[in-house]
């Protein structure tokens, strides 16, 4: 049974996946040699300016480089997956 010692907890406090993900994880080794900055300028010119926003290319090419490096077949998967594992989001 718990006891209230008059100490208010913290509300927030700073989270950041940086502290949560382990150095030497496979990611951010890949994340060290991919670099896709130039990518999202070459497909600019085949983006709409009209309809709903594309899924950024950058983050397409990154999540399905993640679904090969891991064995998950299905994009569906691959979506869950990302939206549940820190790692993944780093």
């Amino acid at each position: 049974m718990g006891q209230q010692s008059g100490i208010q907890e913290q509300l927030f406090f700073y989270f950041s996946l940086e502290n949560h993900v382990l150095k030497d994880h496979l990611l951010r080794g890949i994340h060290r040699l991919l670099d896709l900055g130039q990518f999202r300028q070459q497909l600019a010119g085949f983006s709409s300016p009209i309809g709903r926003l594309s899924i950024d290319p950058e983050l397409m090419i990154r999540m399905l480089i993640l679904g090969y490096c891991f064995g998950i077949r299905s994009e569906r998967r691959l979506c869950e997956e990302v939206h549940l594992n820190l790692a993944y989001r780093r």
